[in-house]
């Protein structure tokens, strides 16, 4: 059985011609690919540290760019169905040895092509569902984090609102403290004195010393004063 040509192979195809290297080291890069959609085959470019993988990649954006622009193709339901290397046309140079001789110089080129179909309908539905499987996990892990966001936040006021009664407590005991230690410092011999007033006060209105006594006394000591005076002058 014949196998499909190169040129009459499906898909939407990109050719890079007379790429300044050798086919065997595009070929190197190009069997990461093969087989890949798009996304990961660009992935794995990015990654490789290649001349080649730069030029790969500039080639498969053009071929996915042709084949939305050209063919209507979804750009995420591609995948890279085949890429080769052929051998271009070899550049001949000399190089001078010793002795008068001369060394050739092949500079080898290739013609890149990478061709990109339509991801079969089986391949599309599993990836369908990976894809699903993936956002669900992704929107639980989102919901998880919600959640224990939330508590996070639920335990720090509760701590704040703890922390808060705990400083208004110490402040009242701290206030009862300074309210002992001024009753403490008040002098003893001015609370005997308050005493002996209180109690002057209060012997005074049970005695029942008013006004009129107090001026029946110094009328009284008035005239006491009178008569010593008149005794004197009888002498």
């Amino acid at each position: 059985m014949t196998a499909t040509k190169t040129n009459e192979r499906p898909g939407t195809r990109a050719v890079h011609r007379y790429c300044g290297m050798s086919a065997s080291k595009a070929r190197q890069v190009l069997d990461l690919i093969r087989g890949q959609d798009v996304q990961t085959a660009a992935e794995i470019l990015t990654g490789t540290e290649r001349e080649a993988a730069e030029i790969i990649g500039k080639l498969l954006t053009s071929a996915v760019a042709n084949a939305a622009h050209n063919d209507q193709q979804n750009p995420e339901e591609l995948y890279v169905s085949a890429c080769y290397a052929d051998e271009g046309a070899t550049m001949k140079r000399w190089r001078p040895r010793a002795r008068g001789r001369a060394t050739r110089i092949r500079k080898r080129t290739c013609h890149i092509t990478i061709i990109v179909s339509r991801l079969p309908a089986d391949k599309l539905e599993l990836r369908r569902r990976r894809m699903e499987a993936v956002s669900a996990n992704r929107s639980r892990r989102v919901d998880a984090s919600r959640r224990r966001a939330d508590l996070s936040g639920r335990l720090s006021r509760r701590r704040a609102n703890q922390a808060e009664r705990a400083a208004a407590e110490e402040a009242a005991a701290e206030a009862a403290e300074a309210d002992e230690d001024v009753t403490d410092q008040v002098p003893a011999g001015a609370a005997v004195n308050d005493a002996e007033t209180e109690a002057t006060e209060t012997d005074t209105v049970e005695g029942g010393i008013g006004d009129d006594d107090v001026v029946e006394d110094a009328a009284g000591d008035g005239e006491s004063a009178a008569a010593d005076e008149d005794e004197k002058g009888d002498e």
